[in-house]
């Protein structure tokens, strides 16, 4: 099989503008020391994405923001917020969330 220059060309520089950005602030940050208060900071970034990304999905219905009764998502996530609560359990907690949106929607 032969692969064209400028096809592998692309691939390269798909790898390269994939992998910069990822690997330089590493090379970067892995030589500095930084404060504590950064850190503390910065330990809030994960939770913060992910709280972004699960409030599009549960607050909008259809491209148009829905909080209601109807909204089966909203319905779900906040008994599947408790039993996160209570168990500590992530799998425990996906299982049961999701279990109970399929009931939502039946």
């Amino acid at each position: 099989m032969d692969v064209r220059p400028e096809i592998l060309a692309l691939i390269l520089a798909c790898a390269a503008v994939t992998a910069v950005p990822r690997v330089l602030p590493l090379l970067l940050l892995s030589r500095i020391t930084l404060p504590e208060w950064l850190l503390a900071w910065l330990s809030y970034i994960p939770v913060a994405v992910l709280a972004a990304l699960l409030a599009l999905e549960v607050l909008m219905v259809d491209g148009k923001p829905t909080v209601t009764t109807g909204n089966a998502s909203l319905v779900a996530i906040v008994p599947a917020l408790a039993v996160a609560g209570l168990t500590r359990s992530l799998i425990g907690t996906v299982v049961f969330g999701v279990g109970l949106y399929w009931l939502l929607l039946r």
